[in-house]
């Protein structure tokens, strides 16, 4: 019973949305949202807010976010002490990549989300908001970036426009808030105390060598507490983030469900201790069995093609000068088939050897590549070169060199 749950949880996991953003399940969860307005926006009205407080209506908006920004969410947050009813409107953006006209396009959502709450208003009392009392909610828009670079994009509106300093008392402007990851070390998420600061450390992971730098920082203790008291719902909404975040780095579906399956048993202690990331062996042996068949098919319909030409070419000249017309097309039939076969056993060999030839130039440089971008020295590559391929000292160090910055 568990081997097929364990083929089902494999099926599951290849068929989800692995460009999902795991924004789009923090936000999502009122507890996990709740968490993230109070520790992370510096505002005083919001340092009390609670799950029940928060109104997810992202789906009366969803018609203005397009397909790329399908992670963004509308919060309703209704603040308890104000005196009288009252809520501002949270729109929440999320980035992984810097996105220099963010805060053109957060000025298109804020002026459509108080143009539906002056309809709704209208609904209610005709002319309302013509009177001299109308107001219009608040709108918090938040950026909240994840990427691994700073974000260098402008956050005011008045940077994105022409003559914002002569003109500035003409021109609206408004103010994004900024809340950047890369900002917070993992010593101060650790003081979150919180389901959130697990996730967001998650987050922070772009590679597998970034997995082992977390073990270090981040205690074994705080990692089981926060578990501990975790509600299943919320262990699952990790174990999410977490896959999301392993398939991306293309870890094989066993270890992903062993790995998050580690989470839902709350035995995240020693987690990312656990971790393993591929080795340069590992890595060549994948990537060729990947690469195999489709460079056998690119190189075959390439060499067939070019073989077909030859023939073609070869077989009108032929037929041209020693046949009759007559004949002509029965002597075509029997020349093709002659003539393919000499060629076949002409060129196989030496097509075989060129062919090869790339594919091991091109696996090597490959190789090569992705043991530099997972940080392994020059010189390790160029020992496992020298085991792996057979070649001399020479012939190895000349390969890593040619190929380092390929």
């Amino acid at each position: 019973m568990k081997k097929e749950n364990c083929k089902m949880r494999k099926t599951e996991l290849k068929n989800s949305k692995v460009k999902d953003s795991s924004s789009k399940i923090i936000f999502g969860d009122p507890v996990l949202c709740s968490q993230f307005l109070r520790g992370y926006t510096e505002i005083p009205l919001l340092k009390e807010v609670q799950p029940e407080d928060i109104e997810d209506v992202s789906e009366r908006y969803v018609h203005m976010f397009t397909e790329e920004r399908n992670s963004d969410v509308v919060k309703k947050v209704h603040l308890k002490n104000s005196e009288m009813p009252f809520y501002l409107v949270s729109l929440i953006e999320h980035k992984s990549k810097v996105d220099y006209n963010v805060v053109m396009q957060i000025l298109r959502y804020m002026v459509f989300i108080w143009e539906d709450y002056e309809r709704e208003m209208e609904k209610k009392k005709s002319g309302i908001s013509k009177t001299k009392d109308f107001k219009y909610p608040p709108v918090l828009p938040i950026v909240y970036y994840d990427g691994a670079d700073n974000w260098t994009a402008a956050l005011e509106l008045k940077q994105r426009i022409c003559l914002s300093d002569i003109l500035k008392e003409y021109i609206p402007d408004f103010k994004c808030l900024l809340v950047q990851l890369n900002d917070y070390s993992n010593k101060e998420l650790m003081q979150k105390q919180d389901e959130l600061s697990v996730i967001m450390m998650i987050n922070k992971l772009h590679e597998a060598a970034d997995f082992p730098l977390l073990e270090k920082e981040v205690s074994a203790e705080y990692l089981k507490s926060v578990m501990q008291k975790s509600p299943e719902y919320l262990l699952n909404i990790i174990s999410n983030v977490v896959e999301i975040l392993l398939l991306k780095l293309d870890m094989p579906q066993d270890e992903v469900v062993a790995f998050t399956d580690r989470i839902k048993e709350r035995n995240m202690g020693e987690l990312f201790a656990n971790f393993k990331g591929y080795s340069v062996p590992e890595m060549r042996k994948k990537l060729r069995a990947e690469m195999q068949d489709d460079v056998r098919k690119e190189v075959c319909e390439q060499i067939r093609n070019e073989v077909r030409e030859e023939i073609r070419n070869e077989v009108k000249e032929e037929v041209r000068s020693e046949v009759k017309e007559e004949v002509r097309s029965e002597v075509k039939e029997e020349v093709r088939s002659e003539v393919k076969e000499e060629v076949r056993s002409e060129v196989k060999e030496e097509v075989r050897n060129e062919v090869w030839k790339e594919v091991y130039e091109e696996n090597l440089a490959m190789i090569i590549k992705i043991a530099r971008n997972l940080n392994t020295s020059k010189e390790s590559v160029i020992q496992q070169v020298l085991e792996q391929y057979g070649l001399d000292e020479s012939e190895a160090t000349e390969k890593v060199e040619q190929y380092w910055e390929y």
